[in-house]
């Protein structure tokens, strides 16, 4: 009986979910078929007319097998159109017939004669016989209109109403206030003025301030942008609007500009209130930008928007908000006072403000007494905000999985690498071949990593695979954040990164395409001390890159290079020379270390994962200066948020693999 109870229950649920639609639908179709079979019925019961002549109408007349004509006039040719039916002897019924007559004294005796009755028809009731024989097909289309119109509205949520704005009215019952938003303190600063405006817009008009017409944020992604725009309306206590910038652009003309409008109507019923447009960049592009010209709908938009934004209409008490991580792509139109009046940089968090984010997501989770916050910040350099909340979310999956009481540190260790370079793969089946390759290459990496002394210190190494694409890393993080790097610490950066390739060579002597993207990151970090930092004597201290800018289709493409073919010879001529230096850098410090590579490479076979305590333990070395940093080792909170907040650093990691990984940070 409970079961039947339950899967009556069940049949409820999935009767009132959106797809339950599915029925209703097939109703409609039922109906519309059924009524369309009406109309074809009367159509046929109706039946044709059959024509005859006047010689042929005169002589049913006279057999009477005529008793009653409508008569019509046809007014272009003065013609008589005659309409009936007629009885032949012994039918059981009648045959509908249609003749066209001419009028004649002859032919009016017959009609005086026979005595059928006639019944002229005028202009009026012949128009109101057409309407009625026409209104079942009317009916049939405007049917037909009005079932189609309701599934694309509720298909595509008002997909007839084109002009309509898509803005989301967010009133919802989860307030997010500052407290919630955490490694973003000066962004913080900037913004709580206009909470503050927004509650007592007086305080500041005493003294001849106004409104912020417009907001923009700049960042990557995942730094919290959204999460800000919606803090201040939660601290403001207004209505929020929320967008994207691609709900504007429509395949038809003038519908993106119409949106736009309607948006701000809306807005300005709901002053004050804040609109919020995410990917601004998808709709505020440069005008005149594109390769066939600039007359298109995406800047009809843009012209709207501008106009909305500071135009000859004040709009009280509307802020726009928008987030985008593309700024030099917008509209200079765009980017002036009296629009976006301040443009706010929400950045990668630092050291302090990664701890700040972790203990605010991590308020939700129960945390064991061994998770030390402070380490975990800093062995996540690099990472967003989001980041780090996707690895509180992926520890705790972790630590439920195992049935674990509560979240430990090794959970938090597990989380970060799984995030970083994907989940262990025990299961992919390695060769044996390639598994003592893998161990000797990610061995080279981290014999290097320890006799050079500006390398970023050691972590630990693996041959277990990750992810989709690399056999083995080799993990090192930096001490600190930073906001430079010497030229020495980019030398022994690439002394590392040639450390896989040259101990395979030595081991096996021979090589293999695991040292890839190695060579990748070999050569682009060689090109930027030559083209950008100006580290090469031979080039000077000039600049021959313009930097790591995306191309922007329209306005790049057309750029004439800066260099002649000269110069860009010598430069590459420079790039190899460094290479080559580190290569025999790298082959060297290898070679006489040999047999400490040979153990190093036996012991990964053997273990698989190895940190860093553990390898100079195998190799009888002390730390030169380098702090060993473990995920579960203890730090001081304080010792943490005395540090200074510099640029974060990208986790480095040293890969063996055939093609590149995506990890967040530099390979090896």
């Amino acid at each position: 009986m409970d079961d039947n109870n339950k899967r009556g229950e069940s049949r409820r649920r999935s009767e009132n979910r959106p797809g339950s639609a599915v029925p209703g639908f097939f109703i409609y179709i039922i109906g519309f078929i059924a009524l369309f079979a009406f109309v074809i019925f009367l159509t046929n019961r109706q039946g044709k007319a059959e024509s005859i002549g006047q010689s042929e109408f005169e002589r049913r007349l006279v057999k009477d097998e005529i008793k009653e004509v409508t008569l019509l006039k046809d007014p272009t040719e003065g013609k008589l159109i005659a309409e009936g039916e007629y009885l032949e002897k012994g039918a059981a019924e009648g045959i509908k017939f249609q003749a066209e007559l001419i009028w004649s004294e002859r032919f009016d005796a017959l009609l005086t004669e026979s005595g059928v009755q006639w019944t002229p028809v005028t202009q009026g009731n012949t128009l109101v016989k057409i309407f009625l024989s026409s209104l079942p097909f009317v009916l049939l289309i405007i049917i037909a209109w009005w079932f189609f119109s309701k599934q694309l509205n509720r298909a595509g949520k008002g997909a007839m109403q084109f002009g309509k704005s898509r803005a989301k009215l967010n009133q919802t019952a989860e307030r997010v206030t500052f407290s919630d938003v955490a490694g973003i303190e000066e962004a913080l600063e900037d913004v709580s003025e206009i909470a503050e405006y927004l509650q007592d817009p007086a305080k500041f008009h005493k003294l001849g301030g106004r409104l912020p017409r417009g907001v923009l944020m700049v960042g990557p992604p995942g730094t919290g942008k959204t999460l800000l725009a919606r803090a201040i309306a939660g601290e403001a206590e207004v209505p929020f609007f929320s967008i994207s910038g691609s709900d504007f652009v429509e395949m038809f003309v003038g519908v993106g500009a119409s949106r736009v409008r309607d948006m701000f109507e809306q807005a300005k019923k709901n002053a004050p209130c804040i609109i919020f447009i995410d990917e601004i960049d998808a709709v505020g592009r440069s005008r005149f930008s594109g390769m066939g010209g600039g007359h298109d709908e995406r800047e009809q938009t843009l012209n709207a928007l501008l106009v909305e934004m500071d135009g000859f209409e004040n709009n009280t008490g509307v802020i726009v908000v928008a987030a985008t991580n593309r700024p030099d792509v917008l509209d200079p139109a765009l980017l002036r006072p009296g629009r976006f009046d301040r443009q706010i940089n929400v950045d990668l968090p630092d050291v302090k403000g990664r701890l700040g984010i972790l203990k605010v997501h991590s308020k939700k989770i129960k945390m064991s007494d061994t998770v030390d916050l402070p380490v975990v910040a800093r062995g996540t350099p690099g990472f967003s905000g989001a980041d780090l909340a996707n690895i509180i979310n992926e520890a705790a999956l972790l630590a439920a999985r195992q049935n674990k009481e509560a979240v430990a540190m090794s959970d938090f260790e597990e989380a970060r690498d799984k995030v970083c370079w994907g989940k262990e793969r025990r299961s992919r089946e390695v060769d044996e071949r390639d598994r003592e390759v893998t161990a000797y290459h990610e061995a080279g990496h981290a014999l290097l990593c320890l006799y050079c002394e500006h390398a970023t210190p050691l972590h630990k190494v693996t041959i277990i695979p990750r992810g989709n694409s690399f056999l083995g890393a080799t993990i090192h993080f930096p001490e600190r954040d930073k906001y430079t790097q010497t030229r020495s610490e980019m030398i022994d950066e690439l002394t590392v990164l040639m450390g896989g390739r040259f101990a395979e060579q030595l081991i096996f002597n021979e090589i293999t395409s695991g040292a890839a993207m190695d060579i990748r990151q070999a050569t682009q970090l060689a090109r930027r001390m030559v083209c950008q930092f100006g580290m090469s004597d031979k080039m000077g201290m000039l600049a021959y890159d313009s930097g790591e800018q995306p191309v922007f289709v329209g306005r790049d493409m057309g750029r004439k290079s800066e260099l002649s073919e000269a110069t860009a010879r010598e430069i590459d001529i420079e790039i190899k020379a460094i290479v080559d230096s580190v290569a025999l850098r790298a082959r060297k410090l290898l070679s006489d270390h040999r047999d400490q590579l040979e153990a190093l490479g036996k012991a990964l076979l053997q273990n698989e994962t190895m940190d860093v305590i553990a390898i100079r333990e195998l190799l009888g070395l002390q730390s030169k200066g380098q702090i060993d940093r473990r995920m579960s080792s203890s730090e001081s909170e304080d010792s943490v948020e005395a540090e200074p907040e510099p640029e974060p650093e990208a986790i480095a990691a040293t890969e063996s693999a055939e093609t590149a990984a995506k990890p967040p940070a530099d390979e090896a």
